[in-house]
């Protein structure tokens, strides 16, 4: 069975499927309008404070997700508007239904990272029913052993709380590689394949394989192979502990190696990885869920905390990526159809350039308080004269390392002119593949045409790592085809100078690098490139590598 792999290394064990969602009952009469909207508020206030012992427990990014997903439930518009179907006579069951679902296709339309959330208000709503009905709240199953834990889809408020020591790996039908369920499972360092339509087939008990490099699911596997892979993720552990320091080739060739961060409850775990900087700063989690921008003192604040925390290391900072597809009350004021297309990253900073100023401001401020290597970098740069004024403004206040990022594929087919105004380069894979695709990326559906390894793709990073070349410009990779030790040689080949990823995935990337030369990563990117489609760019890769 195939699908998206978004874990690392391999694990066997037997199936424990999660328990179904409880089933919406038929229609019925309500005797007490007011008796049933008090329960709907009552459900949703025991959701509530579930969410809130759970966000308790759990830390890091589990922690952060149900904290989020707490302020989801807690919304009074969310409550007034169930309670207010049920003083119109709708059963709280299908009040409670309606008023989510009515919140969902809002967050759908919004598109982008919204539409990413949908599936969150899908849980909220199974657990406020449950709740409601007298139900068991869907979760985790509990066998009594260790296993691996299959769904539909997992919603953040289970996989927030995984232990790992239980749970062998994860297998969902649904999902793709943004989902909390590929977020979390990195994280965590559990082998994970989303997407994997066959896994539906799966029966409790089952003996599975699941193989998380690969996205491969073997069912009833031999206990020959159960010991092979066993036997490889033990020589992976070891070979991995054994590769510490800067990222280099095997002939000495280096290779940056960052993290990603994007939220201040994951600075203490990033600052202690062993990384050479930050590859990737989201700023947005100063802006989300605010009815106005933060001021200036209150971003550097922000800002000098991350700095300090990496002092003598580069940190690169991405100007706020907001607009349509993450929508700010102070950012847009009217809705667009298309909102993945419309106004978001820099483009915002055109409808309110004071909002970059106060940024680039705050930033440089900070800057001045450390020994950090501070860079910045604007999101959505489409054009030459984007890239040139976005570096000409970083530079008046005082930051010397003004970047773009590659995410739409005019930016990659052009930067070698804005290579000539800009000081480095990063691409999202993500939103790169999206846009060269037209493929939305919240879409399982069309997760072939968004696997990092699609040949056009690679193509276009190389046409922007030329470039990049020509003008002495450093250009790094920031999105999830970075966290892939395969696919990172393939990168390296293609030109790419860093890589940033979650702290987790570094010491494979590290390995993988000390074990090839440049040369050789030349070599597998020449094969990638030739490949007609990405499982056959990725297989080709893979096959030369195993020879050696």
């Amino acid at each position: 069975m195939r699908g998206i792999g978004v874990g690392t290394g391999s694990a066997a064990g037997p199936v424990a499927r999660m328990a179904p969602v409880p089933a919406l009952p038929a229609p019925r009469a309500v005797a007490d309008p007011a008796a049933e909207a008090a329960a709907v508020r009552a459900a949703l206030g025991a959701v509530v404070t579930d969410l809130e012992e759970r966000a308790a427990r759990a830390s890091g990014t589990g922690s952060q997700v149900l904290s989020a997903m707490t302020m989801m439930a807690a919304d009074p518009a969310l409550a007034d508007r169930a309670a207010g179907l049920a003083e119109q006579g709708t059963d709280g069951a299908h009040a409670l239904a309606t008023a989510f679902d009515g919140f969902r296709a809002a967050l759908v339309a919004a598109g982008g990272y919204f539409a990413e959330r949908a599936p969150d208000l899908d849980d909220l709503r199974d657990r406020a029913v449950a709740h409601l009905l007298g139900l068991p709240t869907p979760g985790l199953p509990d066998p009594g052993h260790p296993y691996v834990l299959v769904a539909e889809d997992l919603a953040p408020a289970d996989t927030a709380l995984l232990d790992p020591q239980r749970v062998l790996a994860l297998v969902t039908v649904r999902g793709g590689p943004t989902s909390h369920t590929a977020i979390l499972a990195k994280a965590l360092g559990v082998p994970a394949v989303v997407g994997c339509t066959g896994a539906a087939e799966l029966a409790d008990g089952q003996q599975v394989l699941v193989h998380g490099a690969d996205g491969v699911v073997e069912p009833d596997p031999s206990p020959e192979a159960v010991e092979r892979a066993a036997a490889h993720e033990h020589r992976r552990r070891e070979l991995l502990a054994g590769f510490q320091g800067p990222g280099r080739t095997a002939d000495g060739h280096p290779v940056a190696l960052l993290v990603n961060l994007g939220a201040p409850h994951e600075l203490a775990g990033a600052a202690a990885a062993d990384a050479e900087g930050v590859g990737l700063f989201r700023t947005e989690f100063l802006f989300l869920d605010r009815a106005e921008a933060p001021g200036l003192a209150e971003q550097a604040a922000a800002y000098r905390k991350t700095f300090a925390a990496f002092a003598g290391r580069r940190v690169v900072v991405r100007t706020l990526d907001a607009g349509a597809d993450k929508p700010l009350p102070f950012v847009l004021s009217a809705d667009e159809q298309n909102p993945a297309l419309g106004v978001r990253g820099l483009r915002a900073a055109v409808r309110d350039p004071q909002l970059l100023e106060t940024q680039l401001a705050a930033i440089a401020e900070a800057a001045r308080d450390t020994t950090a290597q501070v860079w910045v970098m604007a999101p959505m740069v489409s054009v030459p004269r984007e890239a040139a004024e976005f570096a000409a403004r970083a530079r008046a206040h005082g930051l010397p390392m003004a970047g773009a990022m590659i995410e739409v594929p005019a930016a990659a087919l052009r930067a070698d002119r804005l290579a000539e105004s800009c000081d480095f380069f990063s691409v999202g894979t993500n939103d790169l593949a999206q846009y060269a695709f037209a493929a939305d990326r919240t879409l399982g559906d069309l997760a072939e045409l968004l696997d990092p390894w699609q040949p056009a793709l690679l193509e276009l990073v190389a046409t922007a790592a030329r470039s990049a070349a020509g003008h002495g410009r450093p250009i790094g990779v920031c999105g999830e085809a970075a966290a892939d030790p395969a696919l990172a040689l393939v990168l390296v080949g293609l030109g790419i100078t860093s890589l940033s990823a979650a702290p987790v995935s570094l010491p494979g990337l590290r390995a993988a690098l000390a074990a090839h030369t440049l040369a050789q990563c030349r070599e597998l990117a020449g094969l990638a490139l030739l490949a007609d489609d990405a499982a056959t760019a990725r297989a080709e890769v893979m096959s030369r590598m195993s020879e050696r």
